[in-house]
């Protein structure tokens, strides 16, 4: 278990709203047809959402055979938005940063009563007011040991990610700050891992200027794994889930563990949704025990509920940051400064990023 806790901010990309929004959903825990009751989970497609569906949905559903799924992605908070606004919520769980459902919360999220989760059982914000957590990422330092071959002058620190006399090689790099685009720029800069927020945002896009061209800045996971796999990229700071997938493709992926970015991804229920009451009962369910353990055991993250027993594979238990293998140290994301402060963390990001 990850045991140096601050909060988690993980999960979707989004486009801040602060319009403030009328209407309300509930659900009286039957289809509007009278017939088996149906979900609308709406995650990242690909084999996280998956395992989700292995992990939360089918246990589930077994335990409640009058309700089902559909699963939908990618999960886009602007399009929350435009369903809630239209007064047609079609969504009923949603994968979402916490900080966006903090930030959103009671406007396009609905706030929610989740009596059978005790905070002190979860992860440092594990739960919000309106959103659970179903799994804690870690964002870690990896690298191409077929690139790197002499491990004596392999990299060793994240300051290694950004010298590139040293390290010669392109970098890959998640472009979504929820994925610590900021935190390791800063951390490599020399910010004290508890000095780091309020975050300097300007100071860690310089940062990034000195290794920009040599730098490819992945729209998302998949990417990212993919440009490892094939050796586009030859240094990479993926989540842990990808890192395991690389391994079980046979790549020769070593990690750094100097220092790694933390955070929980979360679930949300649109604000009006019909079937809320069912998506609550879900939600309390994917952070129980078991569950919280089966979704580890296939993604190899750490689990949400502190009480999870995970049997990770070899391969997992190579990249868990919670676990010995780790001797640096892991900071996780601040939730409530990012749900205060997203909107010019995004502007000033995507503004560096075309520019």
């Amino acid at each position: 278990m990850l045991s140096r806790s601050r909060t988690a901010l993980v999960g979707v990309s989004f486009t801040a709203v602060a319009t403030l929004l009328a209407g309300c959903g509930s659900s009286d825990g039957t289809g509007s047809d009278g017939g088996p009751e149906k979900l609308t989970y709406v995650a990242y497609g690909g084999s996280g959402q998956e395992a989700m569906i292995k992990a939360h949905q089918k246990p589930f559903t077994a335990a409640n055979p009058d309700v089902t799924f559909i699963n939908s992605s990618p999960a886009d908070v602007a399009q929350v938005k435009a369903q809630v606004l239209g007064g047609a919520v079609k969504w009923d769980v949603v994968s979402v940063a916490p900080a966006a459902a903090e930030q959103h919360c009671g406007k396009l999220f609905e706030k929610l009563s989740v009596p059978k989760l005790d905070p002190k059982d979860l992860v440092a914000d594990g739960v919000g007011e309106c959103y659970v957590g179903n799994f804690t990422n870690a964002n870690i330092f990896g690298y191409n040991a077929d690139a790197y071959s002499d491990a004596a002058k392999a990299p060793r620190t994240l300051k290694d990610f950004f010298d590139t006399e040293k390290f010669p090689g392109k970098r890959g790099v998640l472009s979504n700050p929820q994925n610590g685009l900021l935190e390791f720029a800063l951390l490599a800069d020399g910010v004290a891992p508890d000095k780091l927020y309020p975050l300097d945002i300007d100071r860690a896009l310089k940062k990034w200027s000195t290794i920009r061209k040599d730098t490819y800045f992945a729209p998302n996971v998949g990417a990212i794994q993919q440009a490892a796999a094939s050796g586009q990229v030859d240094l990479f700071l993926a989540p842990d889930s990808r890192m395991i997938a690389l391994l079980d493709e046979k790549k020769n992926v070593k990690m750094v563990w100097d220092m790694s970015v933390a955070s929980v991804n979360g679930l949300a229920v649109p604000r009006g949704s019909k079937h809320k009451a069912t998506a609550e009962k879900f939600l309390e369910s994917v952070a129980q025990p078991a569950a919280s353990a089966k979704i580890s055991e296939l993604l190899g993250t750490v689990p949400v509920n502190r009480k999870a027993k995970p049997q990770l594979s070899a391969n997992a238990k190579l990249v868990e940051a919670g676990g010995p293998v780790n001797t640096g140290e892991v900071v996780y994301q601040d939730v409530q400064w990012y749900a205060k402060n997203w909107d010019t963390v995004t502007t000033k990001v995507t503004n560096w990023l075309v520019g």
